[in-house]
């Protein structure tokens, strides 16, 4: 019998649920709102079961932070959040203990930035990176075909970096360090200062050179640590029109010919499309047995 992956890429606001083979050929999926633990968790292992047979293995790609240490007593939980409701909870309990099948999780930004490495923008590159700048920033690094993981995995949508220069007087929109990359950069930062999301605005917003220089300047501090081959832009936020060129013009300026390779060739969009989080996940569920 061909292996069979159940895969769940758990975001914030819905849960996209699939079963793929080992190809990546993914035959079903299914969304269910993110609501509370009592609701979605038991939505979910209700839709694997209706989809009858067994399963080889399960990969989540899941939101957090994440307990990722196997020598933990909450391995697989959900820790502290901001999702409300979502502290504290185990999301890999309820499919082992329904399904009897091993289990694989890992970030919503390393699943697919392992996926990228293997099927998308990133093959063939010893490092690559993945971010996703939307509701929140996260980000996630492949070196030489494994996830980087440390004493918890990469928190990259949280570092500081430099004011633009008329955005000073901005707090940031992070709840725990307001003016991080994602205190300045996500979805929720952009409409704080003005109201709507970046592709609302037009052209000649002010806000479109802005979130394009603070993504550049990440990207440039991303090539100042590992140097990867590829750092691959996700979320909804780069779904505006000309968000991608804007970057690469600013981190051209900012790196000023110091860095390795062009910010065209560095610096892209997802390869994968809206499949990447569930290719994610059973990118995850296929490193149980690599």
């Amino acid at each position: 019998m061909s292996a069979r992956y159940g895969l769940v890429e758990a975001g914030g606001t819905k849960f996209v649920l699939g079963i793929s083979d080992e190809a990546g050929n993914i035959s079903a999926r299914h969304r269910i709102p993110t609501t509370t633990p009592s609701e979605t968790l038991p939505a979910m292992i209700d839709w694997f079961r209706a989809q009858g047979g067994e399963y080889s293995a399960f990969g989540i790609a899941s939101f957090g932070p994440l307990d990722l240490d196997e020598r933990s007593a909450h391995w697989g939980y959900i820790t502290r959040t901001t999702k409300p409701h979502w502290s504290n909870t185990d999301l890999v309990g309820p499919l082992a203990a329904t399904f009897g099948s091993p289990v694989a999780i890992d970030t919503d930004v390393n699943g697919p930035a392992l996926a990228e490495y293997l099927w998308g923008a990133g093959r063939g590159q010893g490092i690559c990176v993945y971010l996703t700048i939307g509701t929140g920033v996260g980000g996630g690094a492949v070196i030489n075909g494994k996830i980087l993981h440390g004493v918890s995995h990469p928190e990259m949508g949280h570092f500081r970096l430099p004011r633009h220069s008329e955005d000073q007087d901005f707090e940031g929109s992070c709840p725990f360090h307001g003016d991080c990359l994602e205190g300045l950069a996500s979805g929720p930062s952009i409409i704080a200062r003005w109201g709507a999301s970046l592709s609302e605005f037009p052209s000649d917003h002010p806000g479109h050179d802005m979130i394009a220089w603070y993504l550049a300047q990440a990207c440039c501090t991303l090539q100042a640590i590992m140097e990867p081959g590829r750092i691959i832009l996700g979320g909804g936020v780069m779904g505006t029109p000309g968000l991608l060129d804007r970057i690469r013009v600013h981190a051209s300026s900012i790196g000023k010919g110091y860095f390795v390779g062009n910010p065209d060739d560095v610096i892209v969009l997802p390869a994968l499309g809206d499949t990447v989080g569930l290719k994610g996940a059973l990118a995850v569920a296929l490193s149980l047995t690599s």
